[in-house]
C-alpha cells in the first residue's frame, strides 16, 4: 500500500493548500481540488455551515422518531439489508462501515467494523443522524443527494475539520419510479485509504435499485434486455414492467439508456410502440426457444431479450390472451425462478443419508402433514422444500418462501399476515397480501422459524388451527388453503424447553421431521459439484471441468458454510477461468480450502448458530461481477501489488486487469 499512502500524502498537502486559500483568504483554490467539492464547499458557506474549526453539535434522532422513520422508509431497508451485508463482507475487518442513508441524508442503519463505528459515533456518524449536506458541511452522504451522482470525499475535502479523518464514498439509490430514494455509503479512514470502493459502492446501489425495481414490480411482466445478452441478469441490464395487456408500466435508467430514450417516451407506452414487437408474439417466440432468450431490433439497435417476472396465464381459446409461461431461462447463474423444477427424484446424487430424508419426505405428498426440515444453515433446507412442493399435486401453484431470521421482528408481521391499506406510516395505500394470503393454494415455506417471535407464534397457530388469515389494520378474515413447510438450524425442543418457542406450534409443526446431512458428512460431494457447476454453465460446449486436485482440495474440506458456501467457491472459480479456459484447478478455488485440514475444522454445537462462510455480493451478481469482487480482494491482499495478486489467483496479468476492469 506505499503507493497508495504517498497519493494520501501528496493529496492531503494540496488539500492544506486548498483550505487556506479557501477558508482564510477568501480565494478560489484552481486546480487544487476537485470542482465537484470546491462547488460543494461553496454552497457550504452559502448554506451559512457553522465555522469548520468547531466541533459539530447537530443532535441525532431518540430510538421511537428513528424507529418512525425506518418504518417509513421499510421498501428501501428490506430491499438493501441483504446488499449492505454482502457488501461488509467485502471489506469485513478494514477499518469500514456500509452506511444507508433516505433522500434527506438521514442515516437508517449501518454496519462496520467495531472500531471503526466507535470513531464513527463521535462526529454522529451513527444511525439517526442527519448527513444532509447543508447541516454536515461537504460529505459523502449529503453531496452524493446535492449531485445526484457518485462522489468520494477525501480526508480534508470534509467541510467540516473535524471529519478530516474520514474517506466517504457514497452512490444515490433510484426507485422504481426513477426518484431518488437514499443512498449508499462506505465509510473508512483516510489513513486506510482503499482503491475501487467507489466502484464497490455504486455496483452496490445498482444491485439495491435492481431488487427495488423487481420487488415493487414483482406482480408485473418484467422485460429484460441488454445489447450483450452475457449482461442480462446482471446490474447494467435494462428492465420494463410491462401490465399483461402490454402496457409499459416503468423503465429503469438503464433501459432508457440501452434504447435511447426518455423516461416520459416509454412510460404508459404500449410495449409494441416502445419496443417495436408484439408481446404476444414475443412470448410465444420465446417459448420456442432453447435459449430463452430473443433478439429484437428497437430504433436501430440490436438488443437481447428475456422475459422474466408474473407472465400471463396460458388461454385455452388463442388470440391476445394465448400467453404461454416461457421455458426454463438459461443462463451463466443459477437462477431459482427460472431453473428446471428441482424434485425430490432430482436431488438425489447418491448419498444415503439424504435418500433416507428423501423416501420419508415423499410419502407426506398429498397429505395434509407439516414438514419440519432441520439441518445447519447452509445445508439446502429450501431447495429441499422447493423439490417436495414440485413433487406433489400443489407443483402448478406458488411457493412462497419467508426467513424468520431475516426480517426484522417490527416487519415480520406485515410480511407474513399482510396489511390493509393505511395500517401503518409508509403502507401503500392499497394494502398488500401477505405471504400466507400469497400462498393460497400452494406450500408456505417458513425458513428459520426458531428466530419467529413469540408473539406471532400464537397468530401463526390460530392460523394453522382455523385455516383463515386476518391482515394488520383489518377485521376481515381470508380464506387460505396451504402446504406447510418449515426449517431451522435450532434445536426446537430445547428451545421449546426454554421458553423462546411456543410447545403447541412445536407439536403443530412437527408432523414429520427430516434431517438433512451436513456436507461435509456426505459422500456426493463429487456429484453435487458437478451439478452445480453444470447451474452456472448450462452450455455444454463451455462446460466446467475440475481437477483432481482441485476435486480432492473440495473433498478434504470441511464447509462450515455447506452447500451455500460450496456453490458461491464454485461461482467464483469459475468467473476467475480466463477465455476459453475450461479446466478449474487448486489456484482457481479459495484460499481457506487449504488453510487447515478436516479435522481441524470444528463442528457447529448442537442447536447453535454454525459458522457462516463469506459469501459474493448477493446471489443474482454475475460470474463476471464475482470474479471482479476476487480479483479486488486478491490485489487488496497484496497491497496494491498486480503481479502478487495475479499470481495467488493463478491467472495472467492480463487476465487480473481484465477483471478489474469489468463494471
Amino acid at each position: 500500500m506505499g503507493q497508495l499512502q504517498l497519493r494520501a500524502e501528496v493529496h492531503g498537502e494540496r488539500l492544506l493548500q486548498a483550505r487556506e486559500l479557501f477558508f482564510e483568504q477568501g480565494d478560489h483554490p484552481d486546480g487544487l481540488v476537485d470542482p465537484l467539492i470546491l462547488r460543494s464547499w461553496e454552497r457550504c458557506r452559502r448554506f451559512g455551515v457553522g465555522d469548520p474549526h468547531l466541533t459539530d453539535v447537530t443532535s441525532t434522532m431518540d430510538r421511537v422518531a428513528l424507529k418512525t422513520e425506518q418504518e417509513r422508509n421499510r421498501f428501501l431497508l428490506t430491499q438493501s439489508r441483504p446488499i449492505m451485508e454482502h457488501v461488509f463482507e467485502q471489506i469485513r475487518e478494514s477499518g469500514s462501515m456500509v452506511i444507508l442513508a433516505d433522500a434527506n441524508g438521514l442515516l437508517l442503519e449501518t454496519v462496520g467494523d467495531p472500531d471503526f463505528v466507535s470513531r464513527a459515533d463521535r462526529v454522529s456518524l451513527m444511525a439517526g443522524a442527519s448527513w444532509d449536506e447543508n447541516l454536515r458541511g461537504t460529505n459523502a452522504i449529503g453531496t452524493a443527494l446535492a449531485e445526484e451522482s457518485p462522489v468520494t470525499v477525501l480526508g480534508a475535502e470534509h467541510f467540516l475539520q473535524h471529519n478530516g479523518f474520514l474517506t466517504c464514498c457514497a452512490s444515490p439509490i433510484y426507485g422504481p419510479d426513477g426518484r431518488l430514494v437514499g443512498v449508499l455509503d462506505i465509510s473508512g479512514s483516510y489513513r486506510r485509504l482503499q482503491r475501487h470502493t467507489l466502484g464497490l459502492v455504486r455496483l452496490s446501489s445498482a444491485l439495491v435499485e435492481k431488487r427495488l425495481f423487481e420487488a415493487f414490480h414483482a406482480r408485473d411482466i418484467l422485460v429484460c434486455f441488454h445489447s450483450r445478452p452475457d449482461y442480462l441478469g446482471s446490474p447494467k441490464e435494462g428492465i420494463a414492467a410491462v401490465s399483461p395487456d402490454g402496457r409499459v408500466l416503468a423503465m429503469n435508467s438503464s433501459g432508457t439508456e440501452i434504447l435511447g430514450i426518455r423516461q416520459v417516451d416509454a412510460v404508459r407506452r404500449d410495449f409494441s410502440i416502445v419496443f417495436e414487437s408484439n408481446l404476444s408474439a414475443l412470448i410465444d417466440r420465446l417459448r420456442h426457444s432453447h435459449q430463452g432468450i430473443q433478439e429484437l431490433c428497437v430504433n436501430g439497435k440490436l438488443i437481447h431479450v428475456q422475459l422474466r417476472g408474473q407472465l400471463p396465464t396460458p388461454s385455452v381459446h388463442g388470440g391476445r390472451g394465448d400467453e404461454r409461461a416461457l421455458p426454463p431461462r438459461p443462463a451463466r447463474r443459477a437462477d431459482a425462478s427460472a431453473a428446471p423444477a428441482i424434485t425430490l427424484d432430482t436431488l438425489n446424487t447418491g448419498d444415503a443419508r439424504l435418500q433416507a430424508a428423501i423416501d420419508r419426505t415423499r410419502r407426506m405428498l398429498g397429505r395434509d402433514i407439516p414438514i419440519l426440515i432441520q439441518g445447519e444453515s447452509g445445508a439446502g433446507k429450501e431447495i429441499f422444500a422447493k423439490a417436495f412442493h414440485n413433487s406433489g399435486p400443489r407443483r402448478d401453484q406458488p411457493f412462497v418462501a419467508l426467513n424468520c431470521a431475516s426480517i426484522p421482528e417490527t416487519l415480520i408481521e406485515s410480511e407474513l399476515f399482510g396489511y390493509q391499506g393505511g395500517a401503518f406510516t409508509g403502507a401503500r395505500k392499497e394494502g398488500a397480501p401477505g405471504k400466507i394470503q400469497q400462498a393460497n393454494g400452494g406450500t408456505l415455506f417458513l425458513d428459520e422459524i426458531g428466530d419467529m417471535p413469540l408473539n406471532l407464534q400464537a397468530r401463526l397457530l390460530r392460523v394453522l388451527q382455523e385455516r383463515c388469515v386476518t391482515p394488520l389494520g383489518s377485521t376481515k378474515t381470508i380464506q387460505v388453503d396451504i402446504a406447510l413447510v418449515c426449517a431451522t438450524h435450532r434445536k426446537l425442543r430445547e428451545e421449546v424447553a426454554r421458553g423462546s418457542f411456543r410447545e403447541d406450534l412445536y407439536y403443530r409443526l412437527n408432523g414429520m421431521s427430516v434431517t438433512l446431512p451436513a456436507l461435509r458428512e456426505r459422500s456426493d460431494i463429487r456429484a453435487l459439484v458437478s451439478r452445480l457447476a453444470l447451474a452456472e454453465v448450462p452450455d455444454p460446449t463451455l462446460a466446467v471441468r475440475f481437477s483432481e486436485g482441485a476435486l480432492k482440495a473440495i473433498e478434504g474440506y470441511a464447509w462450515p458454510g455447506n452447500i451455500r458456501q460450496l456453490h458461491n467457491a464454485i461461482r467464483v472459480a469459475i468467473a476467475l477461468l480466463d477465455e476459453g479456459e475450461q479446466l478449474i484447478t487448486e489456484q482457481h478455488l479459495p484460499e481457506e480450502l487449504f488453510e487447515a485440514p478436516l479435522a481441524a475444522a470444528p463442528a457447529p454445537a448442537a442447536g447453535g448458530e454454525p459458522m457462516r462462510a463469506a459469501e459474493p455480493l448477493a446471489s443474482g451478481s454475475s460470474l463476471d461481477e464475482i470474479g471482479r469482487q476476487a480479483a479486488m480482494r486478491a490485489l487488496e491482499a497484496a497491497g496494491g501489488n498486480i503481479s502478487s495478486a495475479a499470481r495467488q489467483l493463478g491467472i495472467s496479468r492480463n487476465t487480473l486487469y481484465r477483471k478489474l476492469g469489468k463494471m
